[in-house]
């Protein structure tokens, strides 16, 4: 029987030592499955404004007075403060307060406003005329430009035109 005990212990402290390398081959500590790490992320958004217009056509004129609309639209990022200037156009002498569409040398006169009115002429500048001023909302803001020729211009009949440069400042 002393054998047997003998051998029992024997084998008993030979499984304890496989067992005991085993485990001392393992880590202690259990691994997350699927590790992970983290990583931060950032963007800088700079202040930013579109602008488009749509011509402002104001068809035949016959010496009466003539209006038309265009629309200049602004899109700005969100809080934006923006004002749109409108230039004088392309004739020599033309002013804000005093546009001129040109047919070679011949002139007509007309003139841009911020209102339905026709009485605050839209400019390029913080001082009467003036320009329009907006806040951004991300979205397309459409301005209305209200256009009138005078009555009472006798020019010489033909086609007429003129340019007029949208300035927005942000």
């Amino acid at each position: 029987m002393m054998h047997s005990n003998v051998l029992k212990s024997a084998l008993s402290a030979a499984v304890l030592g496989i067992l005991a390398l085993s485990l001392a081959s393992t880590p202690a500590v259990g691994q997350a499955d699927p590790a992970t790490a983290s990583f931060g992320v950032s963007a800088t958004v700079l202040k930013d404004c579109i602008v488009s217009a749509t011509a402002l056509a104001f068809g035949n004129y016959t010496g009466a007075v003539n209006s038309a609309t265009s629309t200049v639209t602004v899109t700005c990022t969100n809080t934006t403060t923006y004002t749109v200037g409108l230039s004088a156009g392309l004739a020599t002498g033309a002013t804000v307060t005093t546009r001129q569409m040109q047919n070679g040398a011949a002139l007509l006169n007309y003139g841009l406003f911020t209102n339905a009115t026709w009485t605050t002429y839209w400019g390029n500048s913080n001082i009467a005329p003036t320009w329009v001023s907006g806040t951004g909302n991300g979205a397309a803001q459409a301005l209305t430009v209200y256009g009138q020729i005078p009555a009472g211009q006798y020019v010489t009949p033909g086609s007429y035109t003129d340019t007029i440069t949208a300035t927005v400042t942000y």
